[in-house]
């Protein structure tokens, strides 16, 4: 208890702005999608709130919306003339009772497919903010490009390679006695070994050394087909160089690496379902807010990129068709045009719970695996 205790106080000074920082971030952009989306169609908007509970700081603009800051940084919300709550379910009572004017400015009685653009705007905007993030520092960075000299690039923390001391910048020589000449070769000499430690002679500023690792059996990202495979690896990447883009390039490498978040979380998530991948994945707030302090020591443009990766997470899971979610609101919108009217108030309040219940199971596993990640259970 005392070093969890201590490795909290340490994440203090560090983790917890950069984690305030990325969800206000996140959060205010998706909201703000609903908001200028909902302005440009009429409606009239109460409150829009980053974060939920108490309001810290808050002020009103001239068009009556009350802009806030609340107490817990989880989230945020719109809310609109009629809703019931910060999930935009419409309060049937005060519905009945509006009058004309203010019937007018009300989201649930604008046209279908004003209040469906709406509820969209929110995701829609997460991925146009992931878009701006990438596109910059792309613009700013360069593309990457792997050197394909068999030179130590990158280390994964906690991997069999950073156990067994292995820095980056060393230089692979050999592998078992064979001379390796790229990464590549190196890799594929990782991968075929089936896991059998290896005696790996590496250079370190002009000097030899010789260390042995064992590979570890990991799961290897999901491939453009979806298919997830497992490898053993050692945890290394190789050095990168960074070659210039312009405007243009970097706004399509941008979308491309939105569009590859999107596949990859997708693909993660349907190996849970279909139980080829492990659940453990899975990370709650405590695990962003341990990553969020990690990110941010290496330096504020890893800070930006992980907030491009969040900002597609949350815009993703938010076009699931579950109630409570933007999807599910979608999903309403569109049972209402099949059927030519809105879904009834009871079903809509049966989805609504058990959304919210879903929500909260969700929430509560993901922290569960956080607590157990970080050795506090």
């Amino acid at each position: 208890m005392p070093s969890i205790f201590g490795d909290f106080v340490s994440w203090l000074p560090v983790g917890l702005p950069a984690f305030l920082f990325i969800i206000t971030v996140v959060v205010f952009f998706h909201e703000l999608g609903h908001f200028l989306v909902a302005r440009a169609f009429g409606v009239s908007v109460q409150s829009f709130s980053v974060g939920f509970g108490k309001e810290l700081i808050g002020w009103t603009d001239s068009k009556g919306t009350r802009w806030k800051i609340s107490l817990l940084p989880l989230g945020g919300y719109v809310k609109f003339a009629g809703d019931a709550d910060a999930a935009s379910r419409p309060d049937a009572e005060e519905l009945k009772e509006m009058d004309p004017a203010t019937r007018a400015g009300s989201l649930h009685f604008k046209p279908l497919y004003q209040r469906a653009l709406v509820v969209a705007a929110g995701p829609i905007a997460n991925f146009i903010l992931a878009i701006v993030i990438y596109s910059v520092v792309f613009m700013m960075l360069g593309r990457p490009v792997a050197v394909p000299d068999p030179i130590i690039g990158t280390i994964v923390p906690g991997s069999a390679a950073a156990e067994a001391g292995i820095q980056s910048g060393d230089v692979i020589k050999s592998f078992n006695g064979q001379t390796v000449n790229t990464f590549a070769e190196f890799s594929s000499l990782v991968r075929s070994g089936e896991g059998k430690p290896v005696l790996l002679q590496m250079e370190r500023k002009s000097e030899i050394y010789e260390i042995t690792v064992s590979p570890r059996l990991s799961q290897l990202p999901p491939d453009d087909e979806g298919h997830i495979a497992n490898a053993y690896l050692v945890g290394v990447g190789p050095t990168t160089l960074y070659e210039p883009v312009g405007p243009i390039t970097s706004v399509g490498l941008a979308s491309e690496r939105t569009w590859w978040i999107v596949k990859t979380t997708m693909y993660t998530l349907g190996g849970i379902v279909s139980g080829h991948s492990s659940a453990d994945q899975l990370s709650g707030p405590i695990g962003i807010a341990g990553v969020a302090g990690q990110v941010a020591e290496q330096g504020f443009v890893d800070l930006i990129l992980l907030a491009g990766l969040l900002s597609v997470s949350i815009g993703l899971i938010n076009l699931f068709p579950i109630p409570m979610l933007d999807g599910g609101h979608l999903l309403y919108y569109a049972f209402e045009a099949i059927r030519g009217r809105p879904l009834g108030e009871r079903a809509q309040e049966l989805g609504f719970r058990l959304g919210l219940a879903f929500v909260l199971c969700l929430m509560l596993f993901a922290t569960f695996n956080d607590l157990v990640r970080y050795k506090i259970f």
